[in-house]
């Protein structure tokens, strides 16, 4: 998409620090030649760390160039699509890098994904190679699609092979039962052998770079099957270096060590944790999984000053029994991404670390970016910040109409910047209907703004609760709810309702040791916190809520048990 103008007087810029400025310092780099760039400056210092072995920027930039090498032996370059469906390894770093220094494009999959979401994701994308890890649970569910799809090869990593301890590692997996045999087929290669070359690729321009699609990001949905958002490589590096732009007073290059436990497939860790990180020189602490005790034990013994994370890991931190006995003054930066922020989930996490825990929104098609909360401002309760530099945000009447809507009034957020998708991988009627008139990209949320350019997200569209004809927005439900003490996590939907067509329902889970409220108990709590066209009319406790991949409560898994 081409880049906004945005208008001098916008309400946000009056939010930014002097120090930032309004329009964001974009590098011109290709995805690829970010890594490149950083390997000049910081040859030496470690890019990544994973189970106790350091990777240096030039190793991991020769690894990436050796990637490359391999990836067009294998016959990848312009319009060669390569799908990843990896844990959080160095595989995927060099994985990503590699297809797109070899011309090629990335495909992301993730390891929760059903075989029909796999077979229509290989089909969909066009996707050729493969590359996976020799586990349980990744390599047989890759397998079968040989000689049944397009897939024509598989490349198998293992994990052991970039841990500090590879033998202890392998026996560890083996002992737990998490190894899966691979198959006898010459179309199954080992990751280390498509790394066993000299690294000598075919160069392609950069002007080339910056304007070919460089991933397929698949969005999930709620209804039908998940769409391919295009973003190129003009796209995923505007998205690095905006944020670069938004967090300059905060950020130190080649100092900043970050805790890299987002899951590698989701956008939000593709540009916050492994772009942005390897942009400006910083070290990636990669952990396979997200485990409580583990996260805090890296804060606290390598120092970590930025923690990317989603609502979820806060929680979840929050409920670690010995979490008291760990320091986390190290942190500077805490990111909260991929779901709506709680403000009492905020709060204590804040009186928790003593860091103050910055709320964002972006979404795939806008490459995990849209807002951020500036260093030395304090959001609003409810806001998740203003548009980062070089993004212009409208807010437009839900009528359907182009109207935009006065500063205080809600409507549809609409976002334009050099971060927003091209388009829908082969679905130009998806992509007109997402755009305005104007070529603004219709995001599905309801927000407003305040004079001071911070947004408020309401809800999604398509989650709005229409009860006796009231617009019941079931964020605002949430955050009452998320007071209630008893109370760790809620998702609110709308029933089916005789009377009022549909009527608020609460999932919850509980906090360990609090008691179990009534539904009368929780109404009288909610009863001077919501209008009566809000109240819940129904609830359910139960041990866990269904989440995305990337850990965010997911609403799908509900509204298909109600038939929604």
């Amino acid at each position: 998409m081409n880049e906004p103008v945005i208008a001098p007087d916008a309400p946000w810029f009056a939010s930014y620090p002097s120090e930032v400025p309004q329009q964001p310092e974009l590098s011109g780099l290709s995805v690829h030649q970010m890594l490149a760039n950083a390997a000049g400056q910081w040859p030496q210092r470690t890019a990544v760390n994973f189970m106790g072995r350091d990777l240096s920027y030039g190793e991991l930039d020769q690894l990436v160039s050796r990637a490359a090498a391999g990836f067009q032996a294998l016959g990848v370059g312009p319009g060669v699509h390569v799908g990843l469906y990896l844990p959080n390894t160095p595989h995927g770093i060099i994985s990503f890098l590699g297809v797109l220094r070899a011309g090629g494009v990335v495909v992301n999959y993730s390891p929760l994904d059903a075989e029909r979401i796999l077979e229509h994701k290989i089909s969909d994308s066009e996707t050729d190679i493969m590359i996976t890890m020799d586990l349980k649970s990744l390599l047989p569910n890759m397998t079968g699609f040989l000689g049944t799809s397009r897939l024509h090869t598989l490349v198998v990593g293992s994990v052991e092979e970039f841990s500090g301890e590879p033998e202890v590692v392998r026996n560890r997996l083996d002992q737990a039962g998490d190894l899966a045999q691979w198959p006898e087929d010459d179309r199954v290669m080992a990751f280390a052998s498509l790394l066993d070359n000299t690294g000598d690729y075919q160069r392609h321009t950069e002007a080339e770079d910056l304007t070919r699609l460089a991933v397929l990001q698949y969005t999930g949905g709620t209804t039908g099957a998940p769409k391919g958002a295009m973003l190129t490589h003009g796209n995923i590096a505007a998205a690095a270096d905006q944020l670069g732009t938004a967090l300059k007073t905060t950020v130190s290059a080649g100092e900043e060590k970050v805790l890299a436990v987002l899951p590698p497939f989701h956008i939000y860790s593709i540009v916050v944790n492994m772009l942005f990180g390897l942009r400006n020189g910083a070290t990636l602490y990669q952990h396979i999984k997200f485990d409580p005790e583990q996260a805090l034990e890296t804060i606290q013994q390598e120092q970590i000053t930025m923690f990317p994370a989603v609502p979820t890991m806060l929680s979840a931190l929050l409920a670690f029994p010995r979490l008291a006995e760990y320091r986390l003054d190290s942190l500077k930066v805490c990111n909260s991404g991929g779901a709506p922020l709680p403000v009492e989930l905020q709060q204590r996490f804040q009186g928790a670390a003593s860091c103050s825990v910055k709320e964002g929104w972006g979404m795939t098609e806008t490459t995990a970016l849209g807002t951020f909360t500036p260093e030395g401002m304090v959001s609003p309760d409810g806001a998740c910040g203003v548009p980062v530099p070089g993004v212009d945000l409208k807010i437009i009447d839900l009528d359907g109409s182009d109207r935009e809507m006065p500063l205080g009034e809600r409507g549809e957020l609409c976002i334009a910047g050099p971060n927003v998708m091209k388009g829908y991988w082969k679905r130009d009627d998806a992509t007109a209907e997402s755009m305005t008139s104007q070529g603004y990209f219709r995001t599905g949320d309801v927000a407003w703004m305040d004079d001071k350019g911070y947004v408020y997200i309401v809800d999604r569209t398509k989650d709005m609760i229409i009860c006796s004809g009231y617009n019941v927005y079931p964020r605002n439900i949430e955050e009452a709810i998320y007071e209630h003490p008893a109370v760790a996590e809620v998702s609110v939907i709308g029933v089916p309702d005789d009377y009022r067509g549909q009527s608020p329902r609460a999932y919850i889970t509980l906090r360990d040791g609090q008691p179990e409220p009534t539904l009368d108990e929780m109404k009288a709590f909610l009863k001077s916190r919501l209008g009566k066209h809000e109240m819940i009319h129904s609830m359910e406790i139960r041990d866990e809520l269904p989440k995305t991949p990337v850990g965010k409560l997911s609403k799908k898994e509900l509204y298909a048990e109600v038939g929604g």
